[in-house]
Order: C-alpha cells, then sequence, then structure tokens
C-alpha cells in the first residue's frame, strides 16, 4: 500500500484533506514527538505523518521509527537526514518527499505543541473548500497567543507588520508556521530557489505563492509556548528575514515601476 493510500482510519472520498500529510521537523524533540503525534492522530486520524528529522543527537530519530514500526495503519513515516539545514531545508525535503507520493494536501506543523493538532481540521476545511494556501493565524480575530513574554510577541507582530508594509500583502501573519498547502501550490513553486531559514522561510514561501496569483487564507489558532525543549529562534534568523523581506519589496516595487515606464 502506498503512503498515499486510503486506509480503514482515512475518509473514502475525494476531497484533497483525504490525503493530508503532515511534515514534522525536528531535532532534538524527544520529550515531544510522540506526544504530538498521538495529538493529531486523535485529532485527524487519516493524516499521514512525515517526521524529517535533522540527525538529532538526542534520539528523536530513533523514536520516530519506533512509532512508525508501531502503527498498524502505515501512517507514519521518518526521513532521516546525516545534517542540521535549518527548518526551511526540513521542510523542502518533507515537500518532496509528499510530492513524490499521492498526497493532495501538505501541511507544516512543529513538533513542540505550540501548533494544536486539534485545530488542523479548520486549516483542512478551507483547503476542502478552494483555499490553495491556509495559514493558521495568531493575528487575526480568535487568534491568540499563550505563554509568551512580552519582548518575544513584540518581534513577532512587529516583524508581521513590516513584512506587510513592505511587500503590501494583507495578510495578518505571514510569518507563523502553521500552514496548509494544496500540492499544486508547491509543484508551482521554485523548490530548488529556496534558500531561505526559519523565520524568513514562512515570509518567503507565502510571497512566492502570492506572486504566483494562489489564494491564501488565514483561521485563528491559539499558539502556545513549548513545555520541553529549547526554542530554535535566535536574532540572526530575525535578522536575515528583515534583509530578506526588504529586498523583495524594493524589487517588487521597482518591477512595478519598470513596466510603467515601457508602456
Amino acid at each position: 500500500m502506498s503512503p498515499g493510500t486510503p486506509t480503514e482510519n482515512t475518509p473514502n472520498d475525494d476531497t484533497p484533506s483525504a490525503h493530508t500529510l503532515v511534515i514534522i521537523p525536528t531535532y532534538n524533540e524527544r520529550e515531544n514527538i510522540e506526544l504530538i503525534i498521538g495529538r493529531l492522530h486523535t485529532a485527524v486520524p487519516g493524516a499521514h505523518v512525515l517526521v524529517a528529522d535533522d540527525g538529532s543527537p538526542d534520539g528523536t530519530g530513533d523514536i520516530a521509527d519506533k512509532l512508525a514500526a508501531s502503527d498498524p495503519a502505515g501512517r507514519i513515516h521518518v526521513l532521516h537526514r546525516t545534517e542540521k539545514n535549518g527548518l526551511g531545508a526540513a521542510y523542502i525535503a518533507g515537500f518532496r518527499w509528499g510530492l513524490d507520493r499521492d498526497y493532495r494536501v501538505l501541511v507544516e506543523m512543529d513538533a513542540d505543541g505550540s501548533h494544536a493538532p486539534e485545530q488542523l481540521h479548520r486549516l483542512l476545511d478551507q483547503i476542502d473548500q478552494g483555499a490553495d494556501l491556509v495559514a493558521g493565524s495568531r493575528y487575526v480575530p480568535g487568534g491568540s497567543v499563550v505563554n509568551w513574554p512580552k519582548r518575544r510577541e513584540f518581534l513577532s507582530r512587529g516583524g508581521n507588520l513590516y513584512s506587510r508594509l513592505a511587500l503590501g500583502v494583507t495578510i495578518k501573519d505571514i510569518t507563523g508556521g502553521f500552514r496548509a498547502y494544496r500540492r499544486e501550490v508547491l509543484e508551482a513553486l521554485d523548490l530548488d530557489s529556496i534558500e531561505s531559514h526559519g523565520y524568513c522561510f514562512q515570509v518567503d514561501l507565502a510571497w512566492r505563492s502570492l506572486q504566483q496569483g494562489f489564494t491564501m487564507v488565514e483561521v485563528p489558532i491559539t499558539f502556545t509556548e513549548r513545555e520541553f525543549g529549547e526554542s530554535k529562534m535566535d536574532g540572526n534568523i530575525v535578522q536575515e528575514a528583515l534583509l530578506k523581506v526588504t529586498v523583495w519589496g524594493m524589487r517588487s516595487r521597482w518591477n512595478k515601476v519598470r513596466a510603467l515606464l515601457r508602456k
């Protein structure tokens, strides 16, 4: 049975969400990985999971292997990567893995519990209703952040505001990492040209998708700071994002000016 084939736990219908792959990048997440996959399969029993592990020295990959071997429905898969190349590289590897199979929806979700699997249906419902890309948003009505220090929330809100202004978009949470993509969106993007990491990676994919003319919808989520392990966010990631967003925004405006001058 191929990974994209419906099982007894997967709705046997033709909706895109019936063929969903949730990609969970990991690096030293041994305290979280079993818990988050258990929560996911309680909330969305038919979803398949790909753990993209960057050679975690704490044994996260081994735990994921055991979970995969013990799942009778064959819903859990593990991609072992040999080095820690960042969130963006892990997701792109996961996208390629999923696109090589029969999945129609590919989801980004953190391993640390900050993205509630119980709210995944909000994203999938919008995909089934026709959206190309759905983002779980902390900053639309109904969205919220739990257990974040004020400085972290200020940085996040400021980064989102700056990105909206620089790129001229209306997305309230363009840096968020809880997302569902139709496979057609990822197939249309040049994944080989994406070099962004971490915080900037999410802005990059959203911007590319919008530039390609795809529809992006936001749904409210509750983002909860991790209980176990350490955050991978640092100042270098934020600096990279601000620099690249500035360049993208300036390039977009210059291209518009050039187009007007040619008329």
